[in-house]
């Protein structure tokens, strides 16, 4: 049952997602407070390992979320429910490619889901930064305001803002390199005792 319910909802994800991987956050954030699958500083590690990892972010997370609740079927039908209706409306978009493409509704259509699209993403970087930077919970169980922010992590951010802003040789690096720094970082924090 867990497997057919994992399969509907990343179909769910899958089919009203639109604006690729980061725009499945949100409804990723709705899973874990539906059925607890993960909790939002999972879905957060969630996010780190898709991003390092090859192929599309959606289909990463989904992939890794699938796995953790039901090992590789997990994996195979979540990744297999969020990529089923994406595969299903290119397979008949391809085969009235001609029609679609001088439709002006079908045009109008696409445009006004950017919006949509950009909106999902900037909900999903908010979200984002709210798990990394800012501890509600911990800030409700104390009340101190010193317990709300994350200093770390928001002096992390700073520093990495203004290295891949304003230091040259820094600009140039690789993706790759900054996942490697960021991993070091990590490991060297979370054995520092944070």
């Amino acid at each position: 049952m867990l497997l057919l319910t994992l399969f509907w909802e990343y179909f769910k994800v899958g089919l009203f997602a639109v604006g690729g991987g980061m725009a499945t956050l949100p409804f990723l954030y709705n899973l874990s407070d539906k059925y607890g699958w993960f909790t939002y500083a999972q879905l957060a590690d969630m996010i780190a390992v898709s991003e390092s990892t090859p192929g599309p972010i959606g289909v990463n997370m989904a992939t890794y979320a699938g796995f953790t609740l039901h090992g590789v079927s997990g994996a195979v039908v979540a990744t297999l429910g969020l990529a089923l209706p994406s595969l299903t409306v290119i397979c008949i978009i391809a085969g009235f490619l001609k029609a679609f493409r001088t439709n002006k509704y079908v045009n109008a259509a696409f445009y006004a889901l950017r919006p949509a699209s950009a909106g999902l993403i900037a909900s999903a970087g908010l979200g984002v930064v709210m798990i990394c930077l800012v501890h509600v919970d911990a800030f409700r169980l104390s009340g101190s305001v010193t317990d709300l922010l994350d200093w770390r992590a928001i002096l992390l951010a700073a520093a990495l803002f203004v290295c891949t802003n304003y230091v040259k040789p820094i600009k140039k690096l690789h993706p790759v390199a900054f996942i490697g720094i960021a991993a070091l970082v990590g490991v060297v924090f979370r054995l520092g005792g944070a």
